[in-house]
This record gives C-alpha cells, sequence and structure tokens, in this order.
C-alpha cells in the first residue's frame, strides 16, 4: 500500500528525506512556503560531514554529483588573535573530503532535481487524529489529509506544536551577519585574510568570523552575548549605525580584522535560540519531525548533516521496512532522540566555549576537533 506522505519544509532535511524516498519508488509531498526557489537567499556555506551529510547524499544517489561541487580546500581554517597575530592555520589535504564546503543555494539545486515540490505551500497547523488521516491547514484556507507529514520546518516549526508544546529560547548568544561579493578583486587584502576556507577571531565574550562561500562571496558573522533586544536604540534598518556599533563593541582588534565589518554590505540579525537538548515527545501516529524542527542547536556546523542523515534514515525506514508506518516511525524517532540529545548537549558546550570570557577556550575546542 502506498502511504500518502507529506514533508512540510523545502531545507535540506526535507529535501533529503523526499530525495531518499523518490529514489526507492515512493511519492512524497514536498510543501514549501516560499514562492520560488530563489525567492530569497539561500545562505551561507555547509560543510558535510562523511558519516553524516555525505552519507545522506550518498542513500540519494548525489555523493558523486556533490563532490564535483563542492569546495574541499573549503575547510582550511584560520584562527588569529584580536591583533592580528596567526594562532592556527589549519590546511586540508590535496586528498581531504572529511568535511568539504558546498553552498546551500548549490545544496538545494542538487536535492530538488526530480522533485515535484509545491511552492507557495505555506502550512499553518498540523492536526493529528482524524478519521482520515492526519489534517494539514494551508495558509490560503485549504486542507489536506496525509497517513504521516513530516515536519522538516526548522526553530519556528509549525508542524512541532502537534507533538509538542517546547518552542526555542535564547541562548544570550547573538550573531549579526553581513557580506563581501567579489572578494579576491575588491578586498585583495581580506582575501588573503580569509584564505581558502574561513578565519575566526576571539576576544572576550565575541568573535568575528569569515568564511568563503563559491564565486567570491564571503559571509561574515559577528557573534557576541547580549540581551535580545540590544538593538533597540540603533535599529536594524540603518546600515551604519549597526556598522558603526559593532565597530565600537570589536573596538581596538586588529585593523584588517575590522575590516570585515568595515566594507560588509547589508546587516542580518540572527539571536541564536535553542531547544533542550533532551527534547523529545510522546509518540504521535502520523507526525514526526526533523532536523531544527526536532532538535534546534547552535550552529557549530552539525546540525544540517544531522537533518539530512535523519532524513535519509527515516525514507529508508518507510520505504524498505514491513511496512508498519507507525511501527517503522516511532524506531527511527527513537534513534534520532538518543543521536541529537549527543549532539546538542557537544553544540551547547561549544558554544559557551567560543562565546567565553576567556579567548583561549576557543583555541583550545578547535585544537581538540582539528585533525593533528
Amino acid at each position: 500500500m502506498r502511504h500518502r506522505i507529506a514533508v512540510v519544509g523545502g531545507g535540506p532535511a526535507g529535501l533529503t528525506f523526499a530525495r531518499v524516498l523518490h529514489r526507492l519508488g515512493h511519492p512524497v509531498a514536498v510543501l514549501e512556503r516560499d514562492p520560488a526557489p530563489d525567492a530569497r537567499p539561500p545562505g551561507g556555506t555547509l560543510d558535510l560531514h562523511e558519516g553524516m551529510g555525505q552519507l545522506a547524499l550518498d542513500k540519494a544517489g548525489l555523493l558523486a554529483e556533490f563532490r564535483a561541487l563542492s569546495r574541499p580546500e573549503g575547510q582550511a581554517m584560520r584562527i588569529l588573535d584580536t591583533d592580528g597575530t596567526v594562532l592556527r592555520d589549519w590546511l586540508p589535504r590535496p586528498d581531504d573530503r572529511a568535511n568539504p564546503e558546498i553552498d546551500r543555494g548549490q545544496l538545494r539545486d542538487l536535492l530538488l532535481g526530480p522533485l515535484d515540490v509545491r511552492w507557495g505551500q505555506g502550512v499553518t497547523q498540523v492536526v493529528p487524529g482524524s478519521q482520515d488521516g492526519v489534517r494539514v491547514h494551508f495558509a490560503d484556507g485549504r486542507q489536506e489529509t496525509f497517513d504521516l507529514v513530516v515536519g522538516a520546518d526548522g526553530a519556528w516549526s509549525r508542524t512541532r506544536p502537534a507533538v509538542s508544546p517546547v518552542t526555542p529560547h535564547y541562548t544570550g548568544v547573538t550573531v549579526v551577519e553581513t557580506s563581501l561579493d567579489d572578494v579576491d578583486a575588491r578586498h585583495p587584502g581580506l582575501a588573503r585574510l580569509i584564505g581558502d576556507g574561513s578565519v575566526a577571531v576571539y576576544g572576550v565574550e565575541r568573535a568575528l568570523v569569515a568564511q568563503r562561500n563559491s564565486g567570491g562571496h564571503v559571509k561574515v558573522y559577528a557573534q557576541f552575548r547580549a540581551p535580545l533586544d540590544w538593538h533597540a536604540n540603533v535599529g536594524l534598518t540603518d546600515a551604519e549605525a549597526v556598522r558603526a556599533t559593532l565597530l565600537a563593541l570589536f573596538d581596538g582588534w586588529d585593523a584588517p580584522v575590522l575590516g570585515l565589518l568595515r566594507h560588509g554590505t547589508v546587516f542580518a540579525h540572527r539571536p541564536l535560540y535553542v531547544l533542550p537538548a533532551t527534547h523529545t515527545w510522546t509518540h504521535v501516529p502520523g507526525v514526526t519531525l526533523l532536523g531544527d524542527a526536532a532538535h534546534l542547536m547552535p550552529p557549530l556546523g552539525v546540525g544540517a548533516n544531522l537533518a539530512m542523515l535523519e532524513g535519509a534514515e527515516l525514507a529508508e525506514s518507510i520505504a524498505t521496512g514491513p511496512g508498519d508506518l507507525d511501527g517503522a516511525v516511532r524506531l527511527f524517532e527513537e534513534r534520532m532522540w538518543a543521536r541529537a540529545g549527543r549532539w546538542a548537549e557537544i553544540t551547547m558546550a561549544g558554544l559557551e566555549r567560543l562565546v567565553s570570557p576567556d579567548p583561549a577556550e576557543a583555541l583550545a575546542f578547535f585544537d581538540r576537533i582539528q585533525p593533528s
């Protein structure tokens, strides 16, 4: 019997789930609120780990295509002191494919492939328990029922309330994102500072991180501890006011490092929220969650990888299992909770060390996770 399955959200988790199901011959409806794939900027770059994101792509039959698109050189990382002194400079080996980088937009297009995504389908509510299945309510007033609805709709998931009342809470760390375009031609000094991958500078309870994307585009992230309303007297629409506030916050740092902020364009406020590391729920037939909807954690290179692997594993469980849809979902949830809980604790501890009163904590963190 073919189950009626929908996944809410067209990000890495939802698309990986749909792509693996599609490869295994099972139809799935992808419900995405954006009106088109290019309706908004796709975000920065992702490093996909061999045993996680790359494994998920292998299950989707896309590993070779990923390797052709990815940037192994993007694994390079340099850490500076606030005075510009190079403290660490890690370079990948020529054959190192442990964590190559790929732009989110390229990954999205790779996963989309032949999938029939329902663009512009904003989901407002998911209601389990009806006789004919799980009822999905859309922003335009329509309703549709499915045998299984998978919430892969991110931090502020509209699917999550169907299984859990828990909502994300602010970590006390905020991020302001800006970017540089055509960095090699327009800002060659900053291009050398960043290198082929990323550069990070850690101070007292604040950090600056710059990361290359493809095509000479660089994302810059200013990270610091602050109240959620830190910008109340600044506003976020006046780029020069935000720039001045950030330059004051990082006053005294090396001038070339501060060039990452001086030459940034649009600024975006991204406070870091998380779900409790112990977040689980009593199983609800017909509804489950993936990725940030299930286990929102600090962005330390794990979240998207976990989400993609979960999507692939859930798809395989459904398509290759004995036909007990609810049983397959239950087993998946138990496995997901245990693994995600461990990673949530690790990433929260990592955030505490990276935005710390003692910058040496950040260096020790990277010394532990980087290959010798």
